[in-house]
């Protein structure tokens, strides 16, 4: 009984958190409909903007290949391409 009143209670407190959480709106410009494609898929799209202030363009591309190559993000060389090009050009330092 015990275990069923600690499940119900965790799931109003995520319910809770979940429901206060704002969405995450990027930059317009080309290449935002295959970032939220792509790269919302596996994680949030909190980590755009906050990693933008220690991202160079550099850094982007390293970031792009590192989900495709470290953590086997399914995406294209096309759209990688494409997702670096956005990152670097919007949340570039």
């Amino acid at each position: 009984m015990r275990s069923i009143s600690i499940a119900i209670t965790t799931a109003f407190m995520t319910m809770a958190a979940a429901a206060s959480e704002k969405p995450v709106h990027l930059k317009p410009a080309p290449g935002l409909d295959r970032v939220e494609a792509n790269c919302a898929a596996c994680h949030s799209l909190d980590y755009v903007p906050m990693n933008s202030p220690f991202l160079s363009a550099a850094a982007w591309d390293a970031e792009v290949a590192k989900m495709i190559n470290v953590f086997g993000a399914p995406i294209d060389q096309a759209d990688a391409k494409i997702i670096a090009d956005y990152l670097k050009k919007n949340y570039g330092m």
